[in-house]
Order: structure tokens, then C-alpha cells, then sequence
């Protein structure tokens, strides 16, 4: 029986361009998805667009379009993600607009009814549109949510359906203990505070007639779904829930990677509406931290996001993806600037890698009279057991500890002046490099697979690359 493995991004609004902090998270699930490929799993991939909620309404009704019209246009930009960042062609994208999306969170609400988790009840909250989310006074600050300053917090006084939430304080705690549910286990601190204070229902639906962009509650008109209770489906939805139950079994659990502001709805209101439907708890969240410019999130609404098109287009996108490997901080904010993705670029891929490749190979190119013969596969399981615990920086750096051990074995032992006395002890070392870089090759399947592929046939033809692997940037 083929090993299985499931992992999945969030699914982005679609209110806007692409923007480098959600091409950071796509890029580490894919970095975390073709590790398992490597090791031998059948994977399932998927990311997509959340499509529904105030916020889309809004931004389609401020462009004069129908909501569809505004979202279809959205969606196949973050779809061409797939090809600029290079990630694996099998990459499953779902849409909550999709028909299946539909009926699966339909027949979802049903379960959660047949819990006795949904009722209804009328209520006045403050509401941030930024976050799609009811928010207390505790969270404000000076009246505004601190993750979107930019936007009015508004009331909303209407009567909805309620999620049953405080009936699964105990459940979610002893999820919590079991340990290793949430990567860093800290980002579970505040779910742990909420829990002991007490959980408090949260909305489910709106008034179609004030906001009608939504899934229809079922056996109810006048309400939609509120669109986290919509999208959170989607992770069931992709694998085949409810119709096809011999696909979702054979995938899920499921590995999440999400953002630190998204702790609330994957860990706990997630959790809480799989156990209301009699389903299983995700596997792992991984929770990463904010891309920020001067030490600012970097966000769509505040308008101080950079594109990945725009550091592709100078620099390649395994470049970009090499700072999400390894010079990002994985769970913690990193300030993003062009002038220390420069800095780094120069520093690692082309005085480093890139001139390690070229001297290597010119050295084999030089004295070799044909290419070296390379072992089959070997399983680097340092490296592997790094990308297993998703501890992505560390495979990176273990990666680049042997290019650093490499350039000390040439600048120590000197094969090119060796060869010239001793020949053969000479080519000996040159293969033995050859060899050693095949292996940071193989390694680099994972996080460059572009330059993987590169390097590879460069030893294959056993021929130094006629232009460097990274042009250096001054």
C-alpha cells in the first residue's frame, strides 16, 4: 500500500495581486511536498482561492463587476503561481465558488446541525473586514484591528446562526496536549488563554439581503454562510467530502502551513467544526511568520507588498525561493527589503553555489576523460529528518554546510594543482567532488529544482555551464 501524505496552503482572498507573503507559504508546502515525493510518497498538493465573504463583495462592488466576474479574474493570476513559482505540476487548486466546493460546506453544516452545534440568535458585534472576524475591545487598539489599522471597525446588529464553540473548550485542550499538534507549539499560548477563559459562539451566516456574495445555508434563504465557516471546508472539499469517502480517507489528515494571524481559525474554530461533523483533527498546522517592510506586515490592504514577479524577473524565481528556504525566519516576521535579498543573493547563489558549480566543473571538464559515474539515490537522512519535523532553514543550511565544507576541501587540498604532479590522486578528488555535488543537487530537488535539474545535466555532459548558474548583481 502506496504512503500517503496531504498538505495544503490556506486559501488567499482574492482582493488583490499575489504578493510575496503568500508565495513564501506556497513555496514551503512545495518544498515540503516534493520531499515526500522524493522519499517515496504519493502526495496530494493542494492550494486555491477563498472567494466569498464581505470583503470580496465590497472590493467587486468598488470595481462596478459582478462578484463572479471579479473573482474569476482574480483566480488565475494566483493560478499562475503554479508556473512562476515553479512549483509541482500536479498541484491541486481548488476554488470555494466551485460547485463541489458548494455542496460538500452544505452537506458540512448539515453534520454540524445534526450535532445540535448550530442555532440561531440576534447579536451586535464590532467586525473587521481586513480579518473577516468579530473582534472585542481587548483587540483593538485605539479602535482599530492592529492587522488592518487602515480599515473602520464596523458594527454588524442583525440575527445570524451560531456555531455551538464553547461546547469544545475541553476537546481542543486535550488536542493541544497531545503536543506537536501546532508548529511552534508557543502559537498555541492564546488558544490555550481563550480556552480557560472560555469560548464564546461565533456567527456562522449573514443576511443574504445585506451581503448575498456567499454559499446559501441550506433549508434557509435569507441567510449565506459567513465565509470562514465556507472556506475552512475546503481542505475536505479537494480530497473529495462528502461524495467520494474512499479519496478522503486515503488522504486525510492533512498538514496545513498557514500565517500566525490564522491561529484562531485553523487550530480552534477548524478543529472544533471537524469534531462537531464526527471527523477527524487535522495532522499539523505550521504556522509561520509575517513578511514585513520596515518592520510593517506586508499586506495587500496597506498597499507596501512587492510582487514575486517583480524579484523573479531580476532574479530568478529559484533565487526567491532560496530566501523562503533559508534566509527567511520560518516562524518568526522577517523584514523584507531588496537591497538584503541582494546582499544574500550575491553572498550564497552566485559567489557561493554558483561559483562552487563552475569551479568543480571546470576542474572535471579539464581532466576527466568522461563523466562520473553516479551511485544510485542515497538517502541523506539528516536531511530528510530536517524537512520531516518541516524545519525547513535547518535542511537549507545543512545543504549549505557541505557547500561550505566543499570550497574548504578545494581551497585545503588543491585538486587542480594536484593533478598536474599526481594524476590520478588528482582526478580522484576532482570525482570525489563531482560527486559530493551531485548529492547538493539531489538535495536541491526540494527547494531549487530549476538549479537541481541545471547542475545535474551539467555532470551528466560532464561540461562547465558556458554562462554562471547566478549572475552576480552589483
Amino acid at each position: 500500500m502506496p504512503k500517503t501524505f496531504y498538505i495544503t496552503t490556506t486559501l488567499p482572498y482574492v482582493n488583490s495581486e499575489p504578493h510575496i507573503g503568500f508565495a513564501m507559504e506556497i513555496i514551503q508546502a512545495d518544498i515540503i511536498a516534493r520531499a515526500k515525493k522524493l522519499q517515496g510518497f504519493e502526495v496530494f498538493f493542494n492550494t486555491g482561492t477563498d472567494e466569498h465573504g464581505q470583503k470580496i463583495y465590497q472590493k467587486a462592488l468598488q470595481e462596478k463587476k459582478d462578484p463572479q466576474v471579479y473573482v474569476d479574474e482574480y483566480a488565475e493570476k494566483f493560478k499562475d503561481l503554479k508556473q512562476l513559482l515553479n512549483l509541482s505540476p500536479d498541484l491541486h487548486f481548488i476554488r470555494t465558488t466551485d460547485e463541489n466546493h458548494k455542496k460538500a460546506a452544505q452537506e458540512f453544516w448539515k453534520k454540524c446541525v445534526a450535532s445540535g452545534d448550530i442555532y440561531q440568535k440576534a447579536y451586535k458585534i464590532k467586525y473587521c473586514v481586513g480579518c473577516e472576524l468579530e473582534k472585542t475591545d481587548s483587540e483593538l487598539v485605539d479602535g482599530r484591528c492592529p492587522i488592518h489599522p487602515d480599515k473602520e471597525i464596523e458594527t454588524i446588529d442583525e440575527t445570524n446562526y451560531f456555531f455551538r464553540f464553547s461546547k469544545y473548550g475541553d476537546k481542543l485542550m486535550s488536542l493541544y496536549e497531545s503536543g506537536g499538534f501546532v508548529l511552534p507549539d508557543f502559537r498555541l499560548n492564546e488558544m490555550r488563554t481563550m480556552i480557560q477563559k472560555g469560548l464564546e459562539d461565533f456567527s456562522i451566516s449573514r443576511l443574504s439581503s445585506k451581503m448575498p456574495w456567499g454559499i446559501p445555508v441550506p433549508e434557509d434563504s435569507t441567510q449565506v454562510m459567513y465565509v470562514w465557516f465556507d472556506a475552512l471546508v475546503n481542505y475536505i472539499s479537494t480530497i473529495g467530502w462528502p461524495d467520494n469517502l474512499e479519496s478522503f480517507e486515503k488522504w486525510w489528515p492533512v498538514v496545513q502551513f498557514a500565517g500566525k494571524d490564522q491561529v484562531r481559525q485553523q487550530a480552534a474554530m477548524w478543529q472544533a467544526m471537524l469534531m462537531s461533523a464526527g471527523l477527524p483533527a487535522s495532522h499539523k498546522i505550521v504556522i509561520h511568520g509575517f513578511i514585513n517592510t520596515k518592520g510593517e506586515k506586508m499586506s495587500k490592504s496597506l498597499g507596501n507588498f512587492v510582487t514575486p514577479d517583480e524579484i523573479i524577473k531580476e532574479y530568478g524565481v529559484d533565487s526567491l525561493r532560496y530566501y523562503f528556504a533559508r534566509e527567511a525566519n520560518q516562524f518568526e516576521d522577517t523584514d523584507f527589503s531588496p537591497e538584503r535579498f541582494k546582499e544574500t543573493y550575491n553572498a550564497n547563489l552566485a559567489n557561493g553555489l554558483g561559483n562552487l558549480v563552475s569551479r568543480i566543473m571546470k576542474m572535471a571538464e579539464d581532466n576527466l576523460e568522461k563523466p562520473v559515474a553516479i551511485a544510485p539515490f542515497e538517502d541523506k537522512s539528516v536531511y530528510f529528518e530536517f524537512l520531516n519535523n518541516f524545519e525547513i532553514g535547518k535542511a537549507a543550511d545543512y545543504i549549505w554546510k557541505e557547500i561550505g565544507e566543499m570550497d574548504l576541501f578545494i581551497q585545503n587540498n588543491q585538486p587542480f594543482k594536484v593533478v598536474k604532479t599526481d594524476l590520478e590522486a588528482g582526478k580522484e578528488m576532482i570525482a570525489g567532488l563531482v560527486v559530493r555535488l551531485y548529492s547538493v543537487a539531489r538535495m536541491l530537488n526540494s527547494i531549487m529544482p530549476e538549479t537541481s535539474t541545471k547542475i545535474k545535466a551539467l555532470i551528466k555532459a560532464n561540461k562547465v555551464s558556458e554562462t554562471p548558474l547566478f549572475l552576480r548583481k552589483d
